[in-house]
């Protein structure tokens, strides 16, 4: 079962760890998940605070 991530601190402190993003949007949510080697984490945000969430990482980035 995923983890849902209520912040963006702890999205980030989890982003080195993850090996791939996968971006699902739905209207005007979007869910961002991060795939690591033994979980799934999402984390709802609004559309426009992707760029910067993903920003500067060299992950694979994964459209839904």
């Amino acid at each position: 079962m995923p983890r849902e991530i209520t912040s963006k601190e702890e999205f980030q402190k989890l982003l080195p760890k993850a090996t791939e993003i996968r971006v699902l949007r739905n209207g005007d949510s979007t869910k961002v998940k991060l795939r690591t080697a033994d979980q799934l984490y999402t984390y709802k945000t609004k559309e426009a605070d992707v760029e910067t969430l993903t920003k500067g990482t060299k992950l694979p980035l994964v459209e839904y």
